[in-house]
């Protein structure tokens, strides 16, 4: 419902700024990076963030479970009985936390029946909050301020503004804009790239490789409550919790929903 979607953005936005706290405090020290079975990497900012969401979620919401990148696997067979839950990455773009180019994140969604129905994503180097909810819109606050509206570009700029992964490049995304035609290509790591579709900043987000379903979901309620949209290649929404793979389907990310962007695929 959306009026206990209103109550709880803002404590939502609090522990996000939090977390984000406790990331800058490592960024600014000489921090070890470990490697993860999945050879991704790992730093103490990641626990940090992820021990002060994990708390602070189950203390506001004592009955909604929280699915956190960093809290070990979760059996299909226990989530898939979830109605709703919080999926939650601590920090997001930890290839860039360890390049300290402050393209990293704090990404919070509210998922119900598999879809996201609320999202924070804090930016803890700019202090900025992307955040959305259903039937409330979504936001840009800065510095700790108040919330700004924000909406998608409709229709697409021309040249076309896309925006891909900046530790993430791939043929088939270079491939794919090529098709687009004329363009502007926009660098960017974490869940920044869907914000900047959101916030009209960017038009296009073609995502031809490997995510996280935690990757994804805060920024999905930003980008479809700010009037975008976010599809796999085959035209269908993305979900969350729907198998037992934590993998995301490739995707696209748009604002203008008059363009065939997925007419664009395979084409040399």
């Amino acid at each position: 419902m959306q009026s206990d979607l209103v109550d709880l953005i803002e404590p939502v936005i609090s522990i996000g700024r939090v977390a984000g706290q406790e990331i800058l405090e490592i960024y600014d020290s000489d921090f070890d990076v470990e490697t993860k079975d999945d050879n991704s990497p790992l730093t103490a900012a990641d626990r940090a963030a992820h021990q002060v969401i994990q708390t602070s979620l189950e203390k506001l919401t004592p009955d909604i479970p929280v699915w956190s990148e960093e809290s070990g696997t979760i059996p299909f067979s226990e989530r898939s009985t979830w109605e709703e839950f919080w999926l939650v990455d601590p920090l997001d773009g930890t290839k860039e936390f360890i390049k300290r180019n402050g393209e990293f994140t704090v990404n919070i969604a509210l998922i119900r029946n598999h879809e996201p129905v609320l999202g924070v994503v804090h930016v803890p180097v700019t202090g900025e909050d992307y955040y959305g909810y259903s039937g409330g819109g979504a936001f840009l606050a800065e510095g700790g301020g108040t919330g700004t509206p924000i909406t998608v570009c409709q229709p697409a700029q021309r040249p076309v503004r896309v925006v891909g992964s900046r530790s993430h490049a791939s043929a088939a995304l270079e491939k794919y804009v090529n098709a687009l035609g004329p363009h502007v290509m926009v660098s960017m790591g974490s869940s920044l790239k869907l914000c900047l579709v959101a916030a009209g900043a960017a038009d296009i987000y073609p995502r031809l490789g490997l995510t996280s379903e935690w990757d994804t979901a805060a920024a999905q309620a930003v980008v479809e409550n700010a009037g975008g949209t976010v599809i796999d290649l085959e035209g269908h929404r993305l979900l969350y919790n729907t198998k037992p793979e934590v993998l995301n389907p490739f995707f696209l990310v748009f604002g203008d929903q008059s363009m065939r962007w997925t007419d664009y695929l395979g084409r040399t």
